[in-house]
């Protein structure tokens, strides 16, 4: 994808070579012995490239190709000026000195790309040793000294600190910690810790407080049920989870700077933001004009239960919501500390992927959520998660009760945490993932009407739409009852279809189970489903007046049992490179640097477009909006229309973007 070299890189070379040339004759015509012959040579040769760099490299001669063409011509009568003036008062000629130029810039650049090369095979052999098949799903392996690094906690500052790496902000002053070029401040407490009468209740917010306390340590991670495919499962997990994290550049700004807010994924059941996937460091250190910050909230039965049946249950109305309300919180947090940060309260751009993604559609909504984010990233977002009636979420409650042998809200609240986590874990096996519910008061009941009636006005949206997503929930949840999952999820499709449209997904299933496997054809059936209902949510907010931008991912996986969807998107994005190894990818870091420069460009409002050379090697390219798609595929990418992607499964299409009650 990447062009080795450029025009523009042997046009700095000609003027380079005037300085590597006329630097050695002059000190040779001034007499002086070879080694300063050598220092005048590379002074003057290098000091005319790096500027040349920085002039044919920028935005403006680079952004039009009359201006290109003009700093071309520009070049080359310098360097036959130069290389005349030379011929006749010095003797020489620069001819050479262009070659020998010219032959370091091919050189060097072929010398990258091999380094580069072997660096990239070396990991892909790391992986494969590790992963074999990818079967197994994700291996993430850590020693002790790395969970007890993840397990630290934050202390009061009694005595002196580090004042360059503190923030006051009015809930307390933070003492964090640099490394290199950013400063990180874990486990900033945003809430009141949801604990005793405060458990299932809505968060409440932290008083004004003093107090000098670390934040060197993330938070502990919500509660939750085990799961073997993240490295959160070696975090600790406490009630006491509503924290956040920020990680700024270590240089000061006049400025206040854009504010990027990630929301954590997996299913509302597992994750938190001490995943270093979800680790905002090299980000900041790419774009250090952005505020990072990440942050956990509750889940499962502690974050999306109906307790409305359970005598007691009337003291808790928020519980169905609690997770979204923990969100809400988070972000009115940000909005009144985070100038203290260095960053802009009225630029917040959200982002957020899998479950992440789906609550910041519903908040985009939210009469409590409003003003709190303009811009939103989410990829993967399934409207079709959220629970349209109570009726799940309250069978969920009688057998938390029946697990628990309880009666009442006053015997739940008295359970210990691990009592209810380990009754939410055998709830989990038979029921599957939590999630919020549309309860017409919080969010709407129907959130593709509330799309079309311009409820999100305001926002602006990049919408990314998975290809091959099912096989990396595979990977978290583990091949155990992997197929029956997907025969349930496909039979649960074909309930909401008229016989016409079940009969035509019944067809397609067995025309593909005859080439591959009946687990594999309907594997193709829910990641077609899983596109359409993220492309649908772009549809319906178009269709209500947002301005939309789409994001296809097609790109193929190392491991093609380990899928390609949300890990590898959340890694390419962030550049963590060494993270998305231990989960058995591999970041190609032309597209990182590609889609890391137009999400930087989202959040602080620029246009979606690369100028050329603005990311070194591309040509220029504009980013269009719906329905066209910037298509990330093959390590390449594009923008076109992808419908025709989405609607192989005709019965399916039909009823999800033609037919679905608006």
């Amino acid at each position: 994808m990447r062009k080795l070299f450029t025009v523009d890189d042997f046009m700095v070379a000609l003027i380079a070579a005037l300085g590597y040339g006329y630097g050695y004759a002059i000190a040779e015509l001034a007499g002086w012995p070879m080694p300063l012959r050598m220092v005048a040579c590379f002074a003057l040769g290098l000091a005319l490239e790096e500027i040349m760099d920085k002039v044919i490299f920028s935005e403006a001669v680079q952004k039009t190709t009359r201006n290109r063409v003009i700093a071309y011509v520009a070049i080359i009568l310098v360097f036959l000026a130069g290389h005349f003036i030379a011929t006749q008062w010095l003797g020489t000629g620069m001819i050479e000195d262009a070659e020998e130029e010219f032959l370091w810039v091919i050189g060097l650049a072929v010398l990258g790309f091999v380094v580069n090369l072997v660096i990239r095979w070396n990991r892909i052999r790391r992986i494969r040793k590790a992963y074999g098949d990818g079967d197994a799903g994700y291996v993430i392996n850590v020693d002790e000294k790395d969970v007890e690094e993840l397990n630290g906690q934050n202390q009061p500052v009694l005595g002196e600190y580090d004042a360059e790496c503190t923030v006051k902000t009015r809930t307390g002053t933070y003492v964090g910690e640099k490394d290199g070029k950013v400063v990180y401040y874990l486990g900033i407490p945003y809430a009141q810790a949801p604990v005793g009468d405060l458990r299932w209740k809505a968060p409440e917010p932290l008083p004004p407080s003093d107090a000098v306390i670390e934040a060197k340590s993330f938070g502990a991670s919500a509660m939750q049920v085990e799961n073997r495919g993240a490295l959160s499962e070696h975090h600790r997990q406490d009630e006491d989870c509503l924290t956040l994290n920020v990680y700024v550049a270590a240089r000061e700004a006049e400025e206040r700077k854009p504010v990027l807010v990630l929301f954590h994924h997996s299913g509302f059941a597992f994750g938190g933001s001490a995943d270093p996937l979800l680790d905002g460091e090299n980000y900041v250190k790419a774009f250090p004009d952005i505020v990072f910050v990440s942050f956990n909230y509750r889940l499962g039965i502690f974050g999306f239960a109906d307790l409305s049946e359970v005598p007691g249950g009337q003291a808790c109305p928020d519980a169905p919501n609690l997770g979204l309300l923990d969100q809400i919180a988070a972000l009115k947090w940000v909005k009144e500390n985070i100038a203290a940060f260095g960053g802009d309260p009225d630029r917040i751009t959200v982002a957020g992927f899998e479950s992440g993604a789906t609550c910041i559609c519903l908040l985009a909504v939210s009469e409590q959520a409003k003003g709190l984010f303009k811009r939103a990233f989410v990829f993967n977002a399934n409207l079709e998660e959220p629970y349209e009636t109570p009726d799940v979420p309250r069978a969920l409650t009688r057998d938390l009760l029946r697990e628990t042998q309880t009666a009442t809200m006053e015997e739940l609240v008295r359970l210990k945490p691990e009592a209810l986590q380990e009754a939410a874990q055998k709830i989990w096996r038979n029921w599957g993932m939590s999630a919020p519910l549309l309860d017409g008061r919080l969010v709407p009941a129907n959130m593709y009407r509330a799309y079309q009636e311009s409820a999100a006005a305001g926002i602006e949206f990049v919408v990314g739409v998975p290809s091959d997503e099912v096989l990396v929930f595979r990977s978290f949840v583990g091949a155990e009852g992997y197929e029956d999952l997907v025969a349930s999820e496909v039979n649960n499709i074909q309930k909401k279809l008229d016989a016409r449209r079940a009969a035509a997904v019944r067809e397609y299933i067995e025309k593909k189970a005859a080439l591959s496997s009946e687990v594999e054809a309907q594997v193709e059936v829910l990641d077609q489903r899983i596109a359409l209902d993220a492309y649908r949510a772009a549809m319906k907010l178009v269709e209500g007046g947002n301005k939309v931008h789409l994001m296809y991912w097609g790109q193929k996986p190392l491991l093609e049992s380990l899928g390609s969807g949300t890990v590898d998107v959340l890694a390419t994005l962030l550049g963590n490179e060494d993270e998305l190894e231990m989960y058995g990818g591999v970041v190609d870091k032309d597209l990182s640097e590609i889609l890391q420069t137009l999400l930087h460009k989202y959040v602080i409002g620029d246009a979606l477009q690369l100028y050329r050379n603005e990311v070194y090697g591309i040509d220029a390219f504009n980013w269009e909006p719906f329905p066209k798609a910037l298509i990330v595929s093959d390590n390449r990418f594009s923008c076109g229309t992808i419908e025709d992607k989405l609607t192989e499964i005709d019965g399916l299409a039909d009823y999800m973007l033609r037919e679905k009650e608006s």
